[in-house]
């Protein structure tokens, strides 16, 4: 019987779910010899947030990140998050702006592409399902997992067919809230191994407490993969943690090999970063909540959701804006809560909160009541989508979203050739989705002539100097280098 595979998470989505998505390249490269010598089925490490917030947060853009982490980790499929249409945005983007990405990204060294759909609308993940064949790499189709009145295994098992018949080369279910039971990953799993012959992974998260007892059931069906990560990246609200699953697997048929001292050095160096990454992680994270089978939001969602709430200062409202989630959730036409929907419906649920229910209505929000996400899996509330229509003056529409897209590619760059900022098509693609962000970025490493220098470093106090210290492994350009680092404190 052949072993079940694992993919790992921890440089994607283990600290998106987990420390808001914060991890440096820095902090990445000291684990990585480690990760890539346990040969992983693949390494998460681009896509999903890490994007937006490595470029937004951190200042990294994001070829870069993935041509650092391509040269440190270069025996591991690497594989990353992406979002359909959307590519690792809210909005939808024109068909040559997603073939343009998805190209550079084959180029920078990304292997498998794991495209969902927010709403489960197939039509979104078509073009980049196409470009991702074009460029010779691995397209896995995702079904985004959720429970409505509407949602059953019928609907699931037909958009595996389609995820079939668009020549997908492994199929995902994405259980992003950790709301999956075991006994209905072991049935879904089982129908669509019997029914297609396509490689099946399951990805879930803790955060209710069944993932790794999910993650055996889909095994026990046949499931090829299954996604782990590492703690403290892991659990809670992130995925399963490797030495975990591999403990509950002991003397299992489909037990895979991964050396346990190798997962027990990342671990420690990882306790190090999750404690540097402090402002940003919670221990809310790491606990199981039984709220979320009732409402239903994912671990990403939940990590950032927090942070998000405090800077509103309406941190004391967070379980009335959790409640409101379900309301806003069923008016939009019972639509899955992943990226970019789950922080849309979250950003609605926390303006009817404060303003008084649909008194505020986000551009966003709208545009899903009114078609513009694509065909949501039940019909919006008429009034609702009323509502909506004398908010923005707009008709709902029934196409493809994307078909009312003209081509963008052109103008981006004669638009930053305007600015005189680089115009090759890894700057065009991150220009489209986060333009003041790649602005900033680049200004910030050309700086225009006659702009004032950056203020020297202020020196520091005798009792920073006589701070505590540490000492720190980084890899660069595949060379390991001893740094030391002073603790500041937290001014």
């Amino acid at each position: 019987m052949k072993s079940v595979s694992f993919n790992n998470t921890v440089l994607r989505d283990g600290h998106q779910s987990l420390a808001a998505t914060r991890m440096t390249l820095a902090q990445m490269l000291p684990v990585c010899n480690l990760l890539d010598s346990l040969n992983f089925s693949a390494l998460e490490t681009w896509g999903g947030a890490t994007i937006d917030a490595g470029l937004r947060f951190l200042n990294e853009f994001p070829f870069d990140r993935l041509d650092a982490l391509k040269k440190a980790l270069p025996n591991t499929p690497h594989m990353m998050l992406l979002r359909g249409q959307n590519i690792v945005q809210y909005a939808h983007f024109a068909d040559d702006v997603v073939e343009a990405f998805i190209t550079v990204a084959a180029k920078h060294g990304m292997d498998v592409f794991r495209i969902f759909d927010a709403l489960n609308d197939t039509r979104n993940m078509e073009t980049a399902i196409r470009a991702v064949k074009k460029a010779k790499k691995h397209a896995q189709g995702v079904i985004c997992y959720t429970t409505s009145p509407v949602h059953s295994m019928e609907t699931f098992m037909k958009m595996a067919e389609n995820i079939v018949n668009m020549e997908c080369d492994s199929l995902c279910i994405k259980d992003m809230a950790g709301l999956i039971p075991p006994r209905v990953a072991f049935d879904l799993v089982s129908s669509i191994k019997k029914r297609f012959e396509i490689p099946v992974i399951v990805h879930t998260h803790e955060t209710a407490g069944l993932g790794a007892t999910t993650y055996y059931a889909a095994i026990e069906a046949g499931a090829d993969s299954v996604d782990t990560s590492i703690a403290p990246f892991a659990n809670g609200t992130g995925q399963p943690d490797t030495t975990r699953m591999l403990a509950l697997l002991e003397n299992h048929a489909r037990k895979p090999d991964y050396d346990k001292e190798t997962l027990h050095q990342i671990h420690i160096l990882l306790k190090k970063t999750y404690n540097e990454l402090s402002k940003f992680t919670s221990p809310e994270n790491e606990r199981i909540d039984n709220d979320v089978l009732t409402y239903q939001v994912p671990g990403g969602m939940l990590s950032n959701f927090r942070s998000q709430l405090k800077e509103q200062n309406m941190a004391d409202r967070f379980d009335d804006v959790l409640k409101e989630i379900p309301v806003v959730r069923k008016a939009l036409g019972w639509i899955p809560l992943v990226t970019p929907t789950s922080q849309i419906v979250g950003v609605q649920a926390m303006l009817n909160v404060k303003f008084g229910r649909w008194k505020n209505f986000s551009p966003q929000a709208i545009d899903i009541a009114l078609g513009f996400y694509g065909q949501t899996p039940a019909p919006v509330d008429p009034e609702v989508k009323k509502i909506a229509m004398e908010f923005s003056g707009k008709d709902p529409i029934n196409c493809r979203p994307a078909d009312l897209k003209s081509p963008q590619m052109q103008s981006l760059r004669q638009e930053l050739a305007s600015k005189n900022l680089p115009q090759q098509d890894e700057h065009c693609v991150i220009y489209a989705m986060f333009p003041q962000e790649f602005e900033k970025h680049f200004q910030s490493k050309n700086p225009p002539p006659g702009s004032p220098p950056l203020p020297a470093p202020t020196p520091l106090s005798p009792a920073i100097a006589a701070s505590k210290t540490k000492t720190l492994a980084l890899t660069i350009n595949g060379k390991q280098h001893l740094v030391t680092v002073q603790e500041l404190g937290n001014s």
